[in-house]
């Protein structure tokens, strides 16, 4: 059977545990929660690193020591780091990446309004502009090649899967390319099959794509994406809510949930090693980078 790689999302930067309690904040609630998700069938972690008491974190301390707990207890998972960011310097948007060298190394394919809308207050609870221009995606990418980490190209409309290609003629990416294709965010593409099924027929040839559903919608997209052929994301950074409404405890109830809806589909979820040659990984992976700076923060 066809596996089909899930990814957990395990806290974004955004949400609060007075939103949904169980966003993980410390070190070792990141790993319990990857553990959880690991056990129900996920085999990558997107990770946005906090401080204890819930503040998002751009050091690389806090990755390092989020990245160590997790490894520690499900040493098999495929690592992917954030780069995205507002209004934090692009330096501290990919030091992380380039000090602890994890697989994957997320990567925003184009600017785009950012915003949320409340239909109950009749107003826009948060309104951005989210810049991503080339010159910052080069910048990314350019660290990313430098240690041998693996872009996964996130793309919240059509037009960011067309930037990708004068960066392959540049040489900057290499096929087979990694895509994130993210629907549901006010500004980008709506979360539906047909748009779902639109932007995953531009992709590259020998390209591999999950997708990315925000809020309710993401069973939806789960479905659609697992019956198109692509891989899935889901995780309280998306969504905290089970098919049946329920709020999920943790980031496992939503893995097993789209866990299920791969089996109902007739595919496998794919474990780690078969995510690993889906995704065009090496196997095994490459921990020097947190091995070494572990070291040198010891001395």
């Amino acid at each position: 059977m066809d596996p089909c790689v899930i990814t957990c999302a395990l806290s974004g930067v955004a949400a609060s545990r007075e939103q949904c309690p169980g966003i993980p904040y410390t070190p070792e609630e990141y790993a319990a929660e990857s553990r959880r998700a690991f056990e129900a069938g996920a085999s990558v972690v997107h990770v946005h690193a906090r401080y204890p008491d819930g503040q998002p974190s751009y050091r690389v301390e806090e990755y390092a020591a989020i990245t160590e707990a997790i490894l520690a207890e499900t040493p098999e998972l495929i690592v992917n780091y954030s780069t995205g960011a507002v209004g934090v310097p692009m330096e501290e948007r990919v030091h992380h990446v380039t000090a602890l060298k994890p697989e994957f190394g997320a990567l925003n394919m184009g600017s785009m309004n950012y915003a949320k809308y409340s239909s109950k207050r009749k107003a826009l609870i948060f309104d951005l502009v989210f810049a991503n221009p080339f010159s910052d995606i080069t910048f990314l990418l350019e660290k990313m090649n430098s240690v041998d980490v693996k872009p996964e190209c996130e793309c919240f409309d059509t037009g960011h899967i067309g930037n990708v290609l004068p960066l392959v003629d540049m040489g900057l990416i290499e096929p087979p390319i990694q895509f994130s294709l993210i629907l549901g965010v006010l500004g980008g593409a709506p979360a539906d099959a047909r748009t779902l099924t639109h932007m995953a027929s531009l992709l590259p040839e020998r390209s591999t794509w999950e997708v990315i559903a925000i809020s309710r919608k993401q069973w939806e997209m789960v479905a659609a994406a697992v019956s198109l052929g692509g891989n899935a994301r889901v995780g309280l950074e998306d969504n905290f809510y089970l098919p049946s409404g329920e709020m999920a405890a943790s980031n496992g109830d939503l893995v097993g949930a789209a866990a299920r809806l791969v089996e109902l589909s007739g595919r496998k979820v794919a474990s780690t090693s078969e995510a690993r040659a889906v995704l065009s990984l090496p196997d095994p992976p490459d921990r020097s980078g947190l091995e070494n700076f572990s070291k040198e923060a010891s001395v």
